[in-house]
């Protein structure tokens, strides 16, 4: 069996635990239902029954003939109801049938009570009342044949309606819990997988500084050896600390906090500043950093400045990783009608197709290349989902992947002023250095106050 139904085959008895549990409850409210709603319905048909009875005895106690004579005790019945049987019983408990059609009521079938009963005449159920008249009472009977034929009915078709509507209960509820518990589950799953797989990075670099340490106490060494020692664990604390880092800063946007402020926020400056603090390390590779400006002069999104600036920052440091010796790396701020890009584009292998869609999962590397964590674009895609930003993954004219994305565009804003340079063309196209190209000589606003590139973090690819 696969890996796949063996997870989906508990998520789905639990699911139908849950169905069942709900469609015996269900169940028994509508039994209860059902049991009231019978009981109301035959107290309320034998009550008209009473009423109808009523009204025949008062009508007939004041037709003086219908006590010595039986010839027209049904005419005043009515066509559209059971008839009404009518009986003279004395005061000793005989009993004269008074209507055509009447069964005969026996001496120890009635017995004077004051107020209607039910009773079995020749194995049918009637419904007797009385009234006093001079030397006895006047009883009246209809038969309850109808009431209990409707009664039935009604039965059947609860009884046959129950089962109908607790299947469709137990599937609906079913199909229901597994519409509704399935990104519950699957965020169960996703969470346990990268439980697993923090566990194991936060445990390689610990059993690294565990075995140095180990090794440097075992044995007399000198100063120099010493030294190696502790710069590798220093290394290895760094790279702990960095995947630290990134672990709390996905914690934070899983428990979705409320956002920081938002604020206009130019990308050009984020870009410089950004090409700024790579600078070092992509000449270190061999790369040329080059920032491009397209499209309209100002490119402003309403974003938290310090969240962009860690998005451009790890895109930067993934495409400097791949882009190769002597390779380029591009980041080009586009702003064109409503919309703003930013997108870093790279010389190196590119991106595989059937990749993409695994790209920002966590812990997720398309290559073995690397000692990043795979973190770097988890980071990112998180920010981009928190400013309301979309993805473009692609190819670039330099070889290599093209990472973009876009925002909504805020207003410009006024005041502020940036030099740029023009070149020939559409392009505002920066003045290289020995390894970085940029817009401006001028520093970044947010440079000051947004850390330094963590380099060993956000090695993805």
């Amino acid at each position: 069996m696969s890996g796949a139904g063996v997870r989906k085959r508990p998520f789905f008895v639990h699911a139908a635990r849950v169905a069942a549990v709900a469609t015996l409850l269900i169940g028994i409210v509508y039994v209860a239902i059902v049991v009231g709603f019978d009981v109301l319905d035959a107290q309320h048909l034998v009550h008209q029954v009473d009423v109808n009875l009523s009204e025949r005895l008062t009508d007939a106690s004041h037709h003086e003939k219908l006590l010595s004579s039986h010839n027209e005790a049904d005419d005043d019945n009515d066509v559209d109801s059971a008839p009404v049987f009518l009986w003279r019983v004395s005061t000793a408990g005989r009993a004269r049938t008074l209507s055509d059609g009447a069964p005969p009521l026996s001496e120890t079938a009635w017995i004077h009570s004051g107020h209607p009963i039910t009773l079995d005449i020749n194995g049918h159920s009637f419904r007797l009342a009385e009234v006093p008249v001079q030397g006895g009472w006047l009883v009246g009977g209809q038969s309850l044949a109808e009431e209990e034929h409707v009664e039935r009915v009604l039965l059947a078709v609860e009884i046959i309606a129950g089962p109908i509507v607790l299947v469709a209960t137990f599937l609906g509820t079913s199909v229901i819990g597994l519409k509704a518990s399935g990104p519950i589950e699957e965020v169960r799953r996703r969470q346990l997988e990268f439980t697993a797989d923090a566990s194991h990075e936060l445990r390689t670099p610990l059993s690294v500084i565990e075995a140095e340490v180990g090794l440097a106490l075992s044995s007399s060494r000198d100063a120099g050896q010493y030294r190696d020692t502790l710069e590798r664990v220093a290394r290895e604390s760094g790279r702990l600390r960095h995947l630290v880092e990134d672990l709390l800063w996905l914690s934070r946007f899983d428990s979705e906090p409320p956002p920081p402020g938002n604020e206009p926020v130019d990308l050009v400056p984020i870009a410089e500043s950004c090409a700024d603090r790579f600078a070092a390390f992509a000449e270190a590779k061999g790369v040329t950093l080059a920032v491009m400006q397209q499209g309209e002069a100002q490119a402003w999104i309403s974003a938290p400045p310090e969240w962009v600036d860690r998005l451009v920052g790890v895109l930067v440091d993934n495409a400097c990783r791949y882009a190769g010796p002597a390779g380029t790396v591009r980041i080009v701020v586009k702003a064109q009608g409503s919309r703003v890009s930013l997108a870093v584009e790279d010389s190196g292998p590119g991106i595989p197709p059937d990749e993409r869609t695994k790209l920002f999962d966590r812990f997720h590397r398309t290559t073995d290349h690397g000692t990043g964590a795979g973190l770097g674009l988890a980071i990112a895609d998180s920010v981009v989902r928190s400013t309301g930003g979309r993805w473009h993954v692609g190819d670039t004219s330099l070889g290599g992947a093209r990472l973009e994305v876009s925002w909504h565009r805020a207003g410009s804003r006024e005041g502020g002023s940036r030099k740029t340079h023009h070149a020939s063309g559409s392009d505002n196209l920066l003045q290289p250095t020995p390894s970085t190209e940029k817009l401006s000589s001028s520093p970044s606003p947010t440079r000051d106050r947004v850390p330094h590139a963590q380099s060993q973090s956000s090695d993805d690819r």
